[in-house]
């Protein structure tokens, strides 16, 4: 096995390496004046298993394209000198929100994002949280391995909530299924009853509405708001807006990658957002490490799900 990081000081990769104990193998990232690179790896990687690990969101030096392009021609290298399978490990699948058509000649980016994986050779791709499970996986002929956000949060949110009555709510009706599956996984965890809502999230002219449509009983409660992402911060703060004035007692706005884009820090700012847990897919670098928001953040490591991934999933090649 060998595990590169196209970023060596990227903290989730180091812990990752931590927690497999394996190295991350050394790679040579060459820029040149015009800005292009050279990628290649400084050991063999001829008939080994080998994983990448690349979370392809944009970052204070490189865009979302910078990383999938580096990504793509790495990968492209290793098969090319022969290593066996190259496995794409992505905390945070760039372009995977655009999954279907829904405005005439639309892209379907997803998609393409797949087809661009298979062509360079990628042999099986482990993400977390993708923003539809069916489109993620539809989109793929490779193998594929989806991990969920919902298992991080598991561990603490006893923590957080007490004894006291509790649901899970989603924000729109798209994430409904990734709600539930939280509910019923926390009932066996915690053997007590978890209860459920959605709140009908309307757009108009992309902007969401701020109507207070809530199905489910939610009063007295403490509700987890579960998505699959946080950009502008704009659905969870609604969300939350309708849930308390459906009587929730407390809203924890839960996602597992926290872009914290635009207006974020103003929305989540919001009395209505009593906490926010993410996971380390993302590092928070947009918000203000002495901000509102931050102080209400608490980010929750992911590493245990991808080691656990890998190890499952890890094969001996034949040299």
């Amino acid at each position: 096995m060998l595990l590169f990081s196209l970023d060596p000081d990227c903290p989730f990769a180091r812990a990752l390496s931590a927690e497999l104990d394996e190295p991350l193998a050394p790679l040579e990232d060459r820029g040149f004046e015009d800005g292009e690179h050279k990628i290649r790896p400084l050991v063999d990687p001829r008939g080994h298993d080998v994983y990448v690990i690349a979370s392809l969101h944009g970052g204070p030096q490189q865009s979302p394209h910078d990383k999938l392009f580096q990504l793509l021609i790495f990968t492209a290298t290793l098969r090319e000198h022969g290593a066996g399978r190259v496995t794409a490990v992505v905390p945070y699948l760039a372009y995977a929100r655009k999954d279907r058509q829904t405005k005439p000649h639309d892209p379907v980016t997803l998609r393409y994002i797949a087809q661009l994986f298979e062509a360079v050779g990628v042999g099986q791709v482990i993400v977390l949280e993708a923003h539809n499970l069916s489109a993620f996986q539809n989109a793929f002929r490779c193998l594929t391995m989806h991990l969920q956000a919902h298992e991080a949060f598991d561990a603490v949110v006893q923590e957080l909530v007490g004894n006291g009555p509790l649901a899970v709510a989603s924000p729109d009706p798209g994430g409904v299924k990734r709600a539930q599956l939280w509910r019923e996984s926390l009932e066996h965890r915690l053997l007590r009853p978890v209860g459920f809502a959605m709140v009908d999230k309307r757009r108009s002219a992309g902007l969401v509405s701020s109507s207070h449509l809530v199905a489910g009983d939610v009063d007295g409660m403490t509700v987890l708001l579960l998505d699959d992402l946080i950009a502008s911060g704009e659905t969870m703060k609604h969300a939350a807006d309708a849930l308390r004035h459906q009587g929730a007692q407390r809203v924890i706005a839960c996602a597992a990658h926290g872009l914290f884009t635009g207006s974020a820090p103003e929305m989540l700012a919001a009395a209505s957002v009593d906490q926010l847990l993410v996971t380390d897919s993302v590092p928070p670098f947009r918000l203000s490490p002495d901000g509102p928001v931050r102080r209400k953040l608490r980010i929750v490591s992911a590493v245990p799900l991808f080691a656990r991934a890998i190890r499952d999933c890890r094969v001996d090649l034949p040299g």
